[in-house]
């Protein structure tokens, strides 16, 4: 910065000190918006399980869901023949 420079910058600096001018009266500071905190979109997670005959879905999460306790104990499936995208699921599908 030049002499000249930092003397226009001192005189001006006592202008607005006298004045009491403030940075938003002069324009040198905009409003800033208030960050908008986006929401978290948490995305269905896909059936690992479905039911050959009911075509009841779980995506494996959680507790076992009653059908698929019963499918497994009572109804003799075995747990390929109800993983989602098994051969044996698609097969039992199409016959149905």
């Amino acid at each position: 910065m030049t002499p000249e420079q930092e003397a226009v910058l001192r005189s001006i600096r006592k202008l607005v000190d006298f004045w009491n001018i403030t940075a938003r009266e002069l324009g040198g500071v905009k409003k800033t918006a208030k960050r908008v905190e986006k929401p978290v979109v948490v995305e269905p997670t896909p059936p690992k399980y479905r039911h050959p005959r009911s075509g009841e879905t779980w995506d494996g999460e959680g507790t076992q869901p009653p059908w698929l306790r019963e499918a497994l104990t009572k109804q003799g499936y075995t747990v390929e023949e109800l993983r989602f995208n098994s051969p044996l699921n698609q097969e039992s599908n199409a016959s149905s």
